[in-house]
């Protein structure tokens, strides 16, 4: 398994999304509120490198924030 320790991987989850002119997003500041397309409840979509692997839900347990996989998507073909 010691080449395994050499992948590198960017995992991201993303709970929503929303559109917005350029003008707006420069005039963002610290603590800014974007609203999204997404409440709390709504699965999240899970990427491994920008490319989407899995959907999950948000779970809390206290003060720490996890995601837990509930479905895994399948890979297209030139993906392989």
């Amino acid at each position: 398994m010691p080449t395994l320790d050499k992948v590198s991987l960017d995992i991201s989850v993303v709970l929503g999304c929303t559109r917005m002119p350029i003008h707006q997003v420069l005039r963002l500041g610290r603590g800014a509120i974007i609203e999204l397309d997404a409440n709390e409840d709504d699965d999240v979509t899970i990427l491994a490198n920008n490319f989407p692997v899995a959907v999950g839900t948000v779970v809390i347990s206290g003060n720490r924030i996890a995601v837990e996989v509930r479905e895994l998507l399948p890979r297209s073909p030139d993906k392989r």
